[in-house]
């Protein structure tokens, strides 16, 4: 059994591949000036990079972890998600507030999805 790890770093990667899963690390965006939506926008950017550098892509996206530094912005964030997932496709998903690593980041995105059959 193989492992791939997609952008290895000393503290993690942003993505490992194994028995045909592809899990994505907590992605958040680069411009932390940004609003919820740009922020949203960003991360989903970078799951698309991921995904397609792992060999699929977000209609295949099965779980999606998302939080928020402010459960008010919910309704924001979702008019960014629902625009790019894929139709028919939607991911089991959670969404909850919480504390994240730096006060600007208003939003972290963390997904699996599969990357062939086996």
């Amino acid at each position: 059994m193989t492992i791939e790890r997609i952008e290895p770093g000393p503290l993690m990667s942003q993505a490992v591949v194994h028995r045909g899963v592809v899990y994505l690390s907590g992605l958040v965006a680069g411009d932390l000036d940004a609003d919820v939506k740009a922020q949203t926008a960003s991360i989903l950017g970078k799951i698309d990079d991921l995904l397609a550098a792992a060999g699929t892509d977000k209609s295949r996206v099965l779980k999606a972890n998302i939080w928020l530094s402010d459960i008010s912005t919910w309704a924001e964030m979702n008019d960014m998600w629902t625009a790019w997932v894929t139709p028919g496709a939607a991911p089991a998903r959670a969404t909850v507030e919480a504390q994240l690593a730096h006060p600007k980041v208003k939003v972290e995105i963390m997904v699996e999805a599969a990357v062939d059959d086996t």
